[in-house]
């Protein structure tokens, strides 16, 4: 399914290797819509590595975070033999759960520390959950074989509701063909710049 995916011609793969803290966005695009504008910006404004696959529309194609193995694709494979720990940015959308930021991955640690700035940094209407059994057991993102867990240290996997990527003013996702940078979205990279920047 990975290998199909990204011989598509809608499909473009980015990893830039910087420094050993990685941000990840495997199904941003037309996707899960302004997860890779959110990991991008995280990276770049902390030195840190990113590796992206990005839909452009109409492509709309979910394979599960497991299908993505670094051994149908030597960019990821770099991508995995280069940083120490992650983060990947996701998006999902559930009606009972339409303002809950939530913090898997097998890091507890980073889902800690993140969940610790993610509480102080961005808009109070959102609630942040990293109790893994208050998490939906889909979006914990526990596999061993999800990119998340794959560094040497493992990462944390951010499951953000359409509520943090769309701009209520502009109707519109944020950041989306054309559309403007939401508030709310810039304060959520600036919090995720400064958990990054401050990991020990």
């Amino acid at each position: 399914m990975f290998r199909t995916l990204l011989a598509r011609p809608e499909v473009t793969e980015i990893c830039e290797l910087r420094g050993p803290f990685g941000l990840m966005a495997f199904h941003g695009g037309n996707l899960e819509r302004c997860t890779d504008v959110i990991a991008r910006e995280v990276a770049e404004r902390t030195d840190s590595s990113l590796y992206a696959v990005v839909q452009a529309p109409p492509l709309r194609e979910h394979i599960p975070s497991t299908a993505f193995d670094p051994a149908h694709s030597p960019a990821l494979a770099a991508f995995i033999g280069h940083v120490d720990i992650v983060i990947a940015i996701h998006g999902y959308g559930r009606e009972d759960r339409f303002w809950d930021v939530l913090l898997g991955g097998r890091n507890r640690s980073l889902a800690t520390h993140v969940g610790h700035h993610l509480r102080t940094g961005i808009d109070d209407r959102f609630g942040v959950v990293e109790d893994l059994g208050e998490i939906p057991e889909e979006l914990r993102g526990q596999h061993r074989d999800n990119p998340v867990n794959l560094p040497d240290q493992a990462g944390v996997q951010i499951e953000l509701p359409p509520t943090t990527r769309w701009n209520r003013e502009e109707a519109e996702w944020s950041d989306w063909q054309g559309t403007g940078r939401a508030p709310h979205v810039e304060r959520l990279i600036e919090t995720l710049a400064t958990a990054v920047d401050t990991w020990p």
